[in-house]
């Protein structure tokens, strides 16, 4: 049996922003992880620190996810300071490319809605082509417009991922690696956490196990009803910098490699690609820029998002058993800065973040609730 101040279940980036966060604020942290046979939404997502768009409604989601764009540049430095691993944050700002003349409308009407419940605090342009032509000039004809704000940017989420876990390392996190949660028993305000073959105890414990939140939150008295949703991305050889900021659908990687992505899939926990998604992800791409059309893809890759019922976050501490939290989101990148910054104070003891009490889980047990949809 081993005693630590606080013991989080899970080692991606939601698991381990978290971590940093509490051992920066002095607490002795135990991670435990998984391993390679989790699912890893960690090690497949796109790197977009991304605001535009978000809380369509539920405003209080586009401010949490403005916040920690906002915050993020404190985040980059840290780490950078802390582990000497530049994680390449660039906030550029980013375009959300449109096709007909329906999407357009459709998104002008997201953002204009947005603007209005934020009080006008949410800067963005609706660019014609020829507009878009002028800040990325090898836009091809069949995009017809897109709309910018200065909000959006994207990292190396495979250097973020390695910055964490150096950070939390260079702080005296104890990372337990191939260890499955098996269950969570709580008494006297102390929580045992069961592995395959070994025992934790802390009088806190954080869910931060992705898809394995909706097994193991009902042992601690919470709800977090995820479920998992496919995205595919390709990834085509170096190319000479042509694409100087992010968009929803294709972005330039620090080391010059193209990444092609956004598909959205319920197809339960298949995590394998598919030719005929990755076709018309390529499809697009070319259609986007037609100079891609050549591009030698060099692999390609499906990862799980962890989703919610209506795509918002779930933070909650659990009212039967304080002490025990559950984080869970499907923009571990965004929300890298509000884990490590925000919610990590809040679970050491601070004040729980400003709107936090909407995300809470017991929201899914309210039949009178009408849902928002994040996307």
């Amino acid at each position: 049996m081993k005693a630590t101040d606080v013991i989080v279940a899970g080692g991606g980036l939601v698991g381990m922003a978290v971590a940093w966060g509490l051992a920066r604020s002095g607490a002795q942290v135990v991670v435990i992880d998984e391993g390679d046979d989790a699912f890893r939404a960690s090690r497949g997502n796109f790197g977009l620190v991304w605001v535009q768009g978000k809380g369509y409604g539920l405003p209080q989601y586009a401010r949490w996810s403005m916040e920690s764009a906002r915050r993020w540049p404190e985040l980059a430095a840290a780490l950078l300071e802390e582990t000497g691993v530049d994680v390449q944050l660039r906030q550029p700002g980013g375009f959300h490319f449109v096709y007909s003349e329906d999407e357009w409308r459709e998104r002008e009407t997201r953002l204009a809605w947005l603007r209005d419940e934020l009080g006008g605090h949410y800067p963005y342009e609706m660019l014609d082509h020829a507009a878009l032509k002028t800040r990325l000039p090898l836009i091809g004809p069949q995009v017809i417009g897109a709309s910018y704000t200065p909000m959006d940017g994207h990292v190396n989420p495979l250097k973020l991922l390695r910055a964490l876990y150096a950070a939390c390392a260079g702080r005296g996190v104890e990372w337990v690696r191939n260890q499955h949660v098996e269950r969570i028993e709580h008494a006297n305000g102390t929580f045992t956490v069961h592995g395959n073959g070994a025992t934790w105890q802390a009088p806190k414990v954080v869910l931060a196990a992705g898809l394995g939140n909706a097994r193991l939150a009902p042992q601690v008295g919470l709800h977090a009803p995820v479920r998992p949703n496919r995205g595919q991305v390709l990834v085509g050889e170096r190319t000479a910098p042509f694409l100087d900021y992010p968009t929803t659908y294709v972005r330039q990687t620090d080391e010059g490699t193209i990444q092609l992505g956004d598909s959205m899939e319920d197809v339960g926990f298949d995590d394998t690609t598919t030719t005929p998604v990755l076709g018309s992800i390529a499809q697009r791409g070319v259609r986007s820029f037609p100079v891609l059309a050549g591009l030698r893809l060099v692999r390609a890759w499906s990862a799980l998002r962890v989703m919610s019922p209506d795509g918002f976050p779930i933070y909650q501490q659990s009212t039967q058993c304080p002490g025990a939290f559950v984080t869970t989101c499907h923009s571990g990148v965004t929300l890298a800065a509000a884990h490590a910054l925000r919610v990590a104070a809040w679970i050491a003891g601070g004040d729980a973040p400003q709107d936090l009490d909407v995300f809470a889980g017991d929201r899914f047990l309210n039949p009178q609730r009408t849902l928002h949809h994040a996307h």
